[in-house]
């Protein structure tokens, strides 16, 4: 892992004419003031939200309080696959559910710019025999079964995921989607045959979206248990032994209004505009419209 240090010695190099390789590049200017303004450190531990159907990944950093702040919103250039988890090996769909990423699932020399892995398969997966992996959140704007972003996105969001890596956060999570998991948007799929599957990640939904931390996740019986407290040490694979649900700690109200977009959500992934995505088109919702993006002048005198 690269470490701060590491990082400022590179930096002292590179002023001299050395080469810094993307991997050990600094943040922008930009991103560094982006992240003053907001009371964040590029070190405070980062937590990362993927939403299929809006294409849309979504980085979020702790602050003093150990909640959760919105930092910034990133388009997705392509995914391939449809809504859904994935299943197996070569199917070319993108996993959805809680995952977590350490250090050595950072990859500084991925053919496709930087990119990490985002832990699939894991605990749950595991136990309904799911195959496959090398799922990635990488650049080149081409997927496969990946997230890929352009490469400028990866960057940054890599560098992000770096120094908080760097500062202390042993692993964070990823929670992937399959769309905003509001009432209406659930509503629209009560008829899909992963609707219960993703019930249960609602769950976890919810649970951020009320106390902007982590989910508190487990495994046991083949399906997800969000957060609970268990009797005994649950097994993916067994019956759950006997839980409790625990209280839900709302944020304070200060913290829920801090999730403004920084960046204009697309309708479409980029690299499907281009002619590049490997999968099916994915649906679109459209929560809210702005109207049009100039006003109506009144028609000039004669």
């Amino acid at each position: 892992m690269v470490t701060a240090a590491a990082t400022a010695s590179v930096l002292a190099l590179s002023a001299c004419g050395q080469f810094t390789p993307d991997y050990l590049k600094p943040l922008s200017a930009k991103t560094r003031a982006l992240l003053a303004d907001k009371g964040m450190t590029e070190e405070s531990p980062i937590l990362i939200r993927i939403f299929k159907a809006e294409s849309e990944l979504e980085v979020w950093k702790a602050k003093g309080d150990g909640r959760f702040y919105h930092f910034k919103t990133y388009p997705i250039c392509d995914w391939s696959g449809k809504l859904g988890p994935k299943v197996d090996k070569g199917d070319r769909q993108t996993p959805e559910g809680f995952y977590l990423v350490d250090e050595g699932q950072m990859n500084p020399k991925s053919k496709y710019h930087l990119a990490f892995n985002v832990g699939f398969p894991n605990a749950y997966d595991r136990s309904l025999g799911r195959s496959g992996g090398d799922i990635m959140v990488h650049g080149d704007c081409k997927s496969a079964g990946c997230f890929a972003m352009t490469d400028a996105v990866v960057e940054e969001i890599y560098i992000l995921a770096r120094e908080s890596l760097g500062g202390g956060q042993t692993e964070f999570q990823l929670q992937a989607y399959p769309f905003r998991m509001t009432t209406a948007n659930m509503a629209q799929h009560k008829d899909d045959k992963w609707y219960s599957f993703w019930q249960t990640l609602k769950e976890g939904y919810d649970y951020f979206e009320v106390t902007r931390l982590p989910v508190k996740v487990d495994v046991c019986d083949h399906r997800y248990v969000i957060n609970a407290s268990f009797s005994s040490r649950p097994d993916p694979y067994s019956t759950c032994p006997s839980y409790q649900r625990l209280p839900m700690i709302a944020a304070p109200k200060e913290v829920k209004t801090q999730q403004a977009k920084v960046d204009v959500p697309q309708t479409k992934p980029l690299g499907s505009v281009l002619g590049l995505s490997f999968g099916p088109a994915k649906p679109v919702y459209q929560a809210f419209t702005l109207g049009p993006a100039t006003p109506t002048l009144p028609a000039a005198k004669k």
